[in-house]
């Protein structure tokens, strides 16, 4: 092995090495048996630098995977750069690009919503895609969206709302954003928080939104640490702010609680005059020399009492949560998680909680690479539960990846299906189970 290549920083070896070559596979191979209900995409975004060089792994380009399921089969693989003027122009930097919405790397997240795919990263607009990954464009909701938004909008299991945020450098710091089920941003909020913080994701309920105002800030001098502008400052605070979904600043009630991180949350839900809130909670970021893995907690916010109680649910190393899209802000039973491999952010295996049951199940991965597992309802199911767990999975013997199907009714069983790809998918961020018809 070279000396260059064992220096490299991890997000830039092994299988977080970016990929160059823009592929389409057809006809793939596929053992055991795809359920006939699945009829659509499975998409997931990841940085991957066109030079193969990045400061940080958050700051690569972004590139899309996707495979189309079809009647049982397994019609395409196929990976696209999101054709931004960041990948345009690969001499960009792209901090000194922040001031203009359309520099985007578009590289953490992949959402549908209201007839449109959207590539998503937190500092710029999201960019459309269509069915084929090919891009269309910058999107602001036809003028409506001032400034960035983030990459984890939440669409409401009940009403198809979309859900969402922006942060800035400058005030104001957090704007939230309210755009209906038939995709028109209808509500643009300037929330008032004491400084410029990454505010990287945040919860909602069927009444509220739940936002998350912790200690990591915007400064320059972060860039000698981490590789980012931003640093733990635990003397900032940190609290959540409760607001009525089509409420105002003026709404916005907050909780203090203790100084922590959370890059994501599991789900939130309203429980009388509570509110339950699961994240894969960090007791630091960003902070030199500390090493703070993501375990699942549960705050309870009382709104009468105006306090929040916190309480550990599990002590394994997990992160990348998912849910039902149906119980989106509502009450949920489940929940899926990767359960992360010692000091890398893969999955060595997947976890299903019970909540109500306070149990889980565990599916491993027997030496494969997983990425964020995303659930998909069985159209013919009535349990929460009913359906399928699928994910890109890296298998290092074969240097090549595939998409595992797991039944969520047998979590531990082994996959019921395994669609070989012809490539390496790299290591990489969110994904999105895509419908047809959506």
């Amino acid at each position: 092995m070279s000396e260059a290549i064992q220096e490299a920083p991890f997000w830039l070896k092994d299988n977080f090495a970016p990929v160059y070559e823009e592929v389409t596979a057809t006809d793939l191979k596929v053992t055991g048996r795809i359920p006939r209900e699945l009829n659509g995409r499975l998409l997931r975004n990841g940085a991957n630098p066109q030079t193969g060089v990045s400061a940080h792994w958050f700051l690569g380009n972004g590139m899309l995977h996707g495979v189309e399921i079809r009647d049982g089969k397994a019609n395409w693989y196929r990976n696209r750069y999101v054709k931004t003027p960041a990948y345009k122009d690969p001499t960009l930097d792209v901090m000194s690009t922040l001031g203009d919405m359309t520099m985007s790397m578009a590289n953490t997240h992949v959402v549908h919503h209201a007839g449109r795919i959207l590539a998503l990263e937190e500092g710029h607009w999201p960019y459309e895609v269509d069915e084929q990954l090919e891009t269309v464009g910058p999107c602001n909701f036809d003028g409506k969206l001032p400034g960035p938004m983030t990459a984890h909008p939440k669409t409401c299991g009940e009403t198809g709302e979309l859900i969402s945020f922006g942060y800035g450098m400058t005030e104001p710091y957090l704007t939230y954003h309210r755009t209906s089920a038939d995709g028109r941003m209808v509500q643009v909020e300037p929330i008032t928080v004491k400084g410029a913080t990454m505010v990287h994701d945040f919860n909602i309920t069927r009444n509220h939104v739940v936002f998350m105002d912790l200690p990591v800030l915007w400064n320059l001098a972060g860039l000698a640490t981490s590789g980012l502008p931003v640093v733990w400052d635990e003397s900032y605070g940190a609290r959540l702010g409760v607001m009525p979904r089509n409420g105002t600043d003026a709404d916005v009630a907050w909780y203090d609680i203790n100084p922590c991180y959370v890059f994501h949350p599991l789900n939130a839900y309203e429980d009388g005059h509570k509110i339950v809130v699961d994240v894969c909670r960090m007791r630091d970021a960003m902070k030199p020399g500390s090493n703070s893995p993501p375990m699942l907690y549960r705050w309870v916010i009382d709104q009468i009492a105006g306090t929040v109680s916190e309480t550990q649910l599990d002590d394994r190393v997990v992160d990348f949560t998912r849910v039902c899209d149906s119980v989106v802000g509502l009450k949920n039973c489940f929940g899926y998680a990767a359960g992360f491999a010692p000091n890398l952010p893969v999955a060595e295996g997947f976890v299903k909680y019970d909540l109500d049951r306070n149990s889980s199940q565990f599916h491993s991965l027997n030496g494969g690479q997983g990425s964020e597992a995303v659930f998909v309802k069985d159209p013919n199911g009535k349990a929460e539960d009913d359906g399928w767990v699928l994910s890109y999975v890296y298998q290092p013997e074969t240097d090549r990846s595939e998409v595992v199907i797991i039944d969520s009714r047998a979590f531990d069983a082994e996959p019921i299906a395994r669609i070989r790809l012809p490539v390496r998918v790299p290591a990489g961020f969110h994904g999105n189970w895509v419908p047809d018809g959506y």
